[in-house]
């Protein structure tokens, strides 16, 4: 029996079962790909380029699962369609939990490898080793190899006892109708809200600026956050495109969804660069050298010329991330356009892409010291890697999307919803 054979008569489409096996495969080769580089390149780039993939996938179901706990929190109503498909999304957070654990093996196994504060007597550029840095010690309660495990376990945990409650509920009641299952919902959002802003954000702390652990900025919880959200709402557009196109959705939306999810991904934008330029204002305006070198490491080598990271600073986080969205999505024609909206979303996921390689991969140095440009062999990997670690989150959802409706057809807000307007 072929394997679109076996997974059609599993319960899938074979439409959707062809997709599902496609991300599958895809996803394996990605990771297959990125495993090879371990062989033929620097297995710390290999590594990094890992947490890259990783930490932008688990930031877009992230996204989501705020997402849904926001549209409970505010009883919402226009957006009652596309959470059903946000749920099915948070179908990966096993998955990604698993594709994270080579990175918690490597920390144990090579202690330093990624996070060089995991190593006591990694050498610190003029600064001795980690073990006798006294910014080291005052954090060590909070940055040691125990804690960060144990706290990445109950990040993982915590999301996917949510997205279970959330799911479980919705889905119940698609079969009973009960209202009940709207008010266990609310529940879970009321707690939930908090319980995930404190995750994603020690998460973000923990998994990405940590690497430079000397750098300090009480803002990055809110940037990562941002960018959770854009990237979930840009995958939630192209999955209404998706469905669309198919013929599912048609009769369910109208111009209004368009325009709802066209303006919230606006004001995000606008919320992403309100809280990235404060964070880069406040530390260059206080110009404190603990502060500053972060910023510094990304725009100069060490003998003061300029490095590959400052024009992508520039270009890439400044025009693309936010110049380009903010004027695309202020015209209330291209929100309804299809084309258009497709082409601002497959932008949007890059420039987060884009992004979260600016936070990570510049803390990989060559012997002055100076951050590798982006634009070498290693990009090659963070690509692979975000295939691969993307191929099974779209497998996920694909793989949940025939368990239940196509919507809540039994949610107390859907005919809002249906008939929803500006």
């Amino acid at each position: 029996m072929s394997t679109q054979t076996a997974t059609a008569s599993a319960g899938l489409p074979a439409s959707t079962a062809a997709a599902a096996n496609k991300a599958l495969m895809a996803g394996i080769a990605g990771i297959i790909l990125t495993a090879l580089g371990l062989l033929v390149s620097d297995s710390h780039g290999v590594a990094m380029s890992w947490l890259v993939g990783i930490s932008f996938w688990t930031a877009i179901v992230i996204g989501m699962l705020m997402l849904i706990l926001i549209h409970h929190i505010f009883d919402a109503s226009w957006s009652v369609v596309l959470r059903r498909q946000f749920e099915h999304g948070l179908a990966a957070f096993k998955w990604l939990a698993l594709l994270f654990l080579p990175l918690l093996i490597v920390s144990w196994v090579k202690p330093g490898f990624i996070w060089h504060w995991m190593d006591l007597g990694h050498e610190l550029h003029g600064h001795g080793t980690v073990g006798t840095d006294v910014l080291y010690l005052k954090k060590a309660s909070f940055l040691n190899p125990g804690m960060f495990t144990g706290m990445t376990v109950a990040f993982f945990l915590s999301w996917i006892w949510l997205a279970a409650r959330l799911r479980k509920a919705s889905f119940s009641q698609d079969a009973d109708g009960s209202v009940g299952w709207t008010h266990v919902n609310r529940k879970t959002a009321a707690f939930g809200l908090p319980l995930g802003a404190l995750t994603l954000t020690f998460a973000a702390i923990y998994w990405i600026k940590s690497l430079e652990y000397h750098w300090f900025s009480t803002m990055y919880g809110v940037w990562f956050f941002a960018n959770c959200v854009r990237g979930a709402l840009a995958v939630g557009i192209l999955i209404m495109l998706w469905l669309w196109a198919r013929g599912d959705y048609k009769g369910i939306l109208n111009n209004n969804h368009w325009h709802s999810i066209g303006q919230l991904s606006f004001a995000f934008t606008v919320f992403w660069a309100y809280v990235t330029f404060s964070q880069y204002f406040l530390i260059w305006n206080a110009n404190i050298p603990e502060e500053t070198f972060w910023y510094n490491l990304r725009e100069l080598n060490a003998d003061g010329t300029p490095n590959q990271w400052k024009y992508v600073g520039i270009v890439g986080i400044l025009f693309g991330h936010f110049v380009v969205p903010f004027l695309f999505l202020l015209s209330y024609k291209h929100k309804l356009n299809h084309g258009k909206m497709r082409f601002i979303s497959i932008w949007i996921l890059a420039v987060i892409l884009l992004d979260i390689c600016y936070n990570i991969l510049p803390s990989l140095k060559d012997a002055h010291g100076n951050a590798l440009p982006l634009f070498n062999l290693n990009l090659l990997w963070t690509l692979t890697a975000v295939v691969g670690i993307g191929g099974i989150c779209v497998w996920a959802y694909l793989r949940s999307f025939p368990s239940t409706k196509l919507i809540p057809i039994r949610d107390p807000r859907i005919g809002e919803c249906l008939t929803h307007h500006e």
